[in-house]
């Protein structure tokens, strides 16, 4: 029967190694890969160390060890989303500002051809 020890060490092993098949295959990218990198070292080092874990509890005053992995890969993943979030605003800004520049191009190369201004709707080219 696996212990904790080696399951995690094994899921360490695994995650890292799954993070350098997508980063080979062109589906993970610079920044993410580092992060992904980073939680499988952490989860290496907790599987072979777990006396970190007892440590790292009695130097931040908790009591009950084992629950700090928890809080702190709760404390990541909800940093991580956030990150997500503000990423994903900065391109809808993006986005919404390429939108108003192609419409602001459309609308000259109308006008330098000489033909009134239609709108284009997509909607209209079935």
């Amino acid at each position: 029967m696996l212990t904790s020890q080696i399951t995690s060490a094994i899921i360490g092993i695994g995650l890292a190694g799954a993070i350098l098949f997508l980063v080979r295959r062109d589906h993970l990218h610079g920044p993410y890969a580092v992060w992904w990198l980073a939680v499988a070292v952490v989860t290496l080092l907790l599987g072979v160390f777990p006396d970190i874990v007892t440590w790292l509890g009695r130097e931040t005053g908790i009591s009950y060890a084992p629950v700090l992995p928890l809080i702190i890969g709760l404390s990541l993943v909800l940093i991580r989303l956030l990150k997500l979030d503000i990423d994903r605003s900065r391109q809808e800004r993006q986005i919404r500002r390429l939108t108003q520049k192609l419409a602001i191009l459309e609308r000259e190369l109308d006008r330098a051809r000489g033909q009134p201004h239609e709108p284009h709707d997509e909607d209209d080219t079935v």
